[in-house]
């Protein structure tokens, strides 16, 4: 059985458990939560990092990051099915992977500059760069969705990084990107996963 630390919230750990998902590798899978603020938690000794996702293999090798574990996933579930494998719909994919997942970064540093921060000590500079990022990668995907039907890694992480803007940011970027909310919509009920694997706001 192959162990997935991670945490319900985090965006990169849903990509991977929507990629497993849609490979039909899930009940493969066991998924254990990762405390990444604990000093002793498992995770620091199989993550260096101390980051999740992290994949533990039956050898007990770790796997990191959601990137590469999907691509292991992707390997395992015989290649080239969410990953595609010729050159021109694979590079979307990964390009669309790398925005998307850049989007998701600069969402969740703007979060942790205010829970990690003291009021006081809060760089709005700092904030309005990481804004400025997720705002041009929202853009940039509202100008270019996903195609209609794509579930590559490239579809499953913008997905998941519009998933987090909801979770977290109240799901203000839906006011101006229409066409991507429709895409949004379309990929959830084509995918059951994406509300498997849903987190409300607390």
């Amino acid at each position: 059985m192959l162990i997935l630390r991670t945490s319900p919230p985090s965006p990169f750990g849903r990509k991977v458990r929507i990629g497993a998902a849609i490979l039909g590798l899930a009940d493969r899978i066991e998924i254990v939560n990762a405390d990444t603020n604990d000093p002793e938690e498992p995770l620091r000794r199989q993550n260096p990092l101390g980051k999740i996702p992290t994949l533990i293999l039956e050898d007990g090798t770790s796997l990191y990051d959601s990137r590469v574990i999907l691509e292991y996933l992707d390997h395992l579930a015989g290649g080239g099915r969410i990953i595609p494998a010729t050159p021109g719909p694979r590079f979307a994919a990964l390009t669309r992977q790398a925005l998307a997942d850049g989007l998701m970064d600069a969402s969740i540093l703007r979060i942790y500059e205010t829970r990690f921060r003291e009021p006081d000590q809060h760089s709005a500079k700092w904030l309005d760069h990481q804004a400025g990022k997720a705002a041009r990668a929202v853009a940039a995907l509202e100008a270019s969705p996903p195609p209609d039907g794509a579930r590559d890694v490239g579809a499953i992480a913008v997905a998941c990084a519009l998933g987090y803007l909801d979770l977290r940011f109240a799901g203000r970027w839906r006011d101006d990107h229409p066409r991507l909310v429709a895409w949004l919509d379309r990929f959830a009920a084509a995918t059951p996963a994406f509300a498997a694997t849903r987190v409300d706001p607390t």
